[in-house]
């Protein structure tokens, strides 16, 4: 039996929620959502709806700005939102849940800006943190998820223009530095597993309607410990979400992975 579970940045799961029910009935059944960037404080996220569908949700929300949920049809045995690390609990960013024999811990990564800003050192920060957590992580659990929105491209192949993003935030070195260090702690990276070198993107700008001419990024990614990535059976963008033009899309696609041991 296959697991599937998805990385969505939904900008706003109250704005997106009727597309999602939609999305979930109409086109295709997920077994555990990870949402990013809900905008909503945990009282107000739409838990009824995805009830509904039979899924329990954990939510780590925060009002108008930032907030991750996951929801699973299978039970979540244990939840995390807080890290006891005061750059990761500033804000509204991360939730982890325990999920049969598997954590999996949700993500949204500072955007961050320009080197030498304040909101940059953030960034570089909640990375350091992040890589020596999820480093603990792993020592203590096989099976581990670490995915989300990390507002990085980290290759070349991971934007639709080299030239277009060349010194802009999120494709700066010292921004894809830090992912690699993150990576290099003991996960894979699970779309280059499948995809070694195809130009796959999650996310378009919604100003140049980038969606229609495929001018997008990668920035969004599900990784995975080696013992549950060597079961991992497909992965895949799903533009259904991403290419409406109602109800109003995210920004993001969903990032999908199937796992045949979870």
């Amino acid at each position: 039996m296959s697991i599937s579970i998805c990385s969505f940045n939904v900008n706003s799961i109250r704005a997106r929620i009727e597309l999602i029910q939609r999305w979930l009935t109409e086109k295709r059944s997920i077994d555990i959502l990870c949402f990013q960037e809900i905008k909503c404080t945990s009282d107000q996220f739409p838990i009824e709806t995805f009830e509904a569908l039979g899924y329990h949700c954990a939510i780590n929300g925060e009002k108008r700005f930032n907030g991750v949920a996951i929801c699973s049809k299978y039970p979540i045995t244990s939840v995390k939102t807080t890290f006891g690390i005061e750059v990761l609990d500033r804000q509204k960013r991360l939730i982890e849940a325990k999920i049969g024999d598997s954590v999996i811990l949700n993500c949204y990564i500072p955007r961050g800006d320009l080197e030498g800003e304040e909101r940059h050192s953030y960034k570089m920060a909640f990375y350091d943190a992040l890589t020596d957590y999820t480093r603990h992580l792993l020592s203590e659990h096989e099976k581990v998820i670490l995915l989300g929105d990390f507002n990085v491209a980290l290759t070349d192949r991971d934007v639709y223009d080299v030239s277009h993003f060349e010194g802009e935030v999120g494709f700066l070195p010292s921004e894809k530095e830090k992912l690699l260090a993150l990576i290099d702690v003991g996960l894979e990276d699970c779309l280059r597993k499948e995809y070694p070198d195809e130009q796959i993107f999650t996310w378009w700008d919604y100003r140049t309607a980038g969606i229609w001419r495929n001018e997008g990024m990668r920035i969004d990614y599900i990784f995975a410990s080696q013992p549950l990535c060597q079961h991992l059976e497909s992965i895949e963008v799903d533009l259904w979400t991403r290419k409406r033009r109602t109800p109003t899309p995210s920004d993001h696609a969903p990032l999908i992975a199937s796992f045949k041991v979870f």
